[in-house]
């Protein structure tokens, strides 16, 4: 199968950042890369648009990991609570996922992608509990949070056989 080298203007997921040099198929190359913008052909004036692209992926990401810092900073100091519906002995009425988390977040002020919010099970419990929200390929945040209950918890009734009957035949 033919291949073409290619450089690419802009970045492309699983592929690379603008400023590297790829190979890949010549039909991806032909009908997706280059009509698209996202790459140009490997000629010799643009080898020399390399650099200048290199360096902007550098300010770029640099900024990037900066402005992740900073948001990780803000949400390590953040806590926050959700109040659900109890039945009897405290057990919860559904779940807390993710999209929960990313909810309270956003109403919040934080603008998080959904995506980053990292828990891999619901929340079914009360109590203290923690998130992984993945800011950028180097920083990762735990957020805590509490599981409260809205209305009073209810303990159960144990059953209780009536005494003096016996079972027996």
């Amino acid at each position: 199968m033919a291949n073409s080298e290619i450089l690419l203007l802009k970045p492309v997921e699983g592929l690379g950042g603008e400023g590297d040099q790829v190979k890949v198929r010549a039909g991806y190359a032909r009908n997706y890369l280059l009509p698209r913008g996202f790459a140009a052909p490997v000629t010799l004036a643009n080898r020399k648009q390399v650099d200048a692209l290199k360096r902007r992926r550098a300010e770029r990401e640099s900024l990037e990991l900066n402005g992740a810092q900073e948001l990780g900073k803000k949400l390590e100091k953040m806590s926050f609570a959700f109040a659900v519906k109890t039945g009897e002995g405290g057990k919860m009425f559904g779940a807390i996922t993710g999209s929960d988390v990313h909810d309270k977040l956003t109403a919040a002020g934080f603008s998080i992608d959904k995506k980053r919010i990292l828990m891999h099970t619901p929340v079914k419990t009360l109590g203290k509990h923690t998130v992984k929200v993945k800011l950028h390929a180097d920083v990762a945040v735990e957020l805590a949070f509490d599981v409260v209950s809205e209305n009073p918890i209810e303990v159960a009734a144990p059953e209780v056989k009536p005494a003096g009957r016996t079972d027996r035949k």
